[in-house]
């Protein structure tokens, strides 16, 4: 791939080194189009208004003559509003594109991978994403096909069409008459009774917006809508934002895989659930077991 044909999105904030090696990684496959979205400084962190000005500056090194796009925010949005914010202004461009946080470096093939896959189903609306994160073991992966699908997005690296995300709201109140009804939820997570209570209780306290994140609301989006997230086989991204300076992801967590290359060309399966992965996912990812969800609510309740 000597240049990449499909726009990128690039969100960023104040961590100017993550963009670099982000920046590193692009070079390789240098997108036609860069869009370039950088929240702004907040007002008590003293820091910010140096680190976010270095960031912004980073916008001379997407140099490979690609046609590059700016959103630069003046004052801080925070992590819900501000990437919400710049995924809005990118499809005010392009009808698709590739999505990818500062914290986030992806796999050469995950841009053929991506690209690809977008063609592919384009068109299909039961298809929401194209994600490059996979969280299952080695034991639990197809050996038949290149990926799977989730009712639950993954956005470590991702891509999608403007029609699937103007069905995204940031504002989740009454989201249960919104049309996400008890019977859709309790299959969306394959029947399961915890489950079904982790995303409940997530999609109320987004509801009351009790966390300043943005996924959520896209996993109660696509839910809502019976909408499918395209999963690789192997694992296509390294996230580098883990740490004490991190919004949300402080604590490396045991189920993160080892980057990986895909494999050309891609093998597809039929587009249905793998439930088996689901539950893998909700059990021992999102921890929505029993002696999970108690854990959970005494982290929240320690942290309130």
């Amino acid at each position: 791939m000597k240049h990449l044909e499909v726009p990128v999105l690039v969100l960023g904030f104040n961590r100017p080194d993550q963009v670099r090696k982000l920046i590193e990684r692009l070079r390789e496959v240098k997108p036609v189009r860069i869009f370039f979205a950088v929240d702004g400084p907040r007002n008590n962190v003293e820091t910010d208004r140096t680190l976010v000005a270095e960031t912004q500056s980073l916008v001379n090194e997407f140099n490979w003559g690609c046609e590059v796009s700016t959103h630069f925010q003046e004052s801080n949005l925070g992590c819900a509003e501000g990437v919400t914010s710049g995924i809005n202004w990118f499809f005010t461009h392009v009808s698709e594109g590739i999505i990818l946080e500062d914290d986030v470096i992806p796999a050469i093939s995950f841009f053929q991978y991506s690209s690809e896959l977008l063609d592919k189903f384009r068109f299909d609306r039961r298809v929401w994403c194209i994600s490059g994160s996979n969280r299952l073991p080695v034991q639990g992966r197809s050996a038949e096909f290149s990926y799977r699908f989730s009712a639950i997005p993954q956005v470590w690296g991702w891509a999608t069409w403007r029609d699937r995300w103007d069905l995204y709201s940031l504002d989740i109140q009454r989201w249960r008459d919104k049309g996400l009804s008890n019977r859709q939820l309790f299959k969306a997570v394959g029947y399961s009774p915890a489950a079904f209570v982790y995303w409940s209780a997530n999609f109320e306290l987004m509801a009351k917006m009790a966390i300043d994140t943005w996924d959520i609301q896209l996993v109660n989006a696509a839910m809502r809508h019976e909408a499918l997230t395209v999963v690789p086989n192997v694992n296509l991204v390294e996230n580098i934002g883990w740490g004490s300076e991190a919004t949300h992801t402080r604590e490396v967590p045991p189920s993160l895989q080892s980057i990986e290359e895909i494999q050309f060309p891609l093998k597809h399966p039929l587009i249905e659930v793998d439930s088996k992965a689901d539950r893998y996912l909700n059990r021992s990812v999102y921890q929505a077991t029993t002696l999970g969800l108690v854990q959970q609510f005494l982290r929240y309740r320690k942290k309130k």
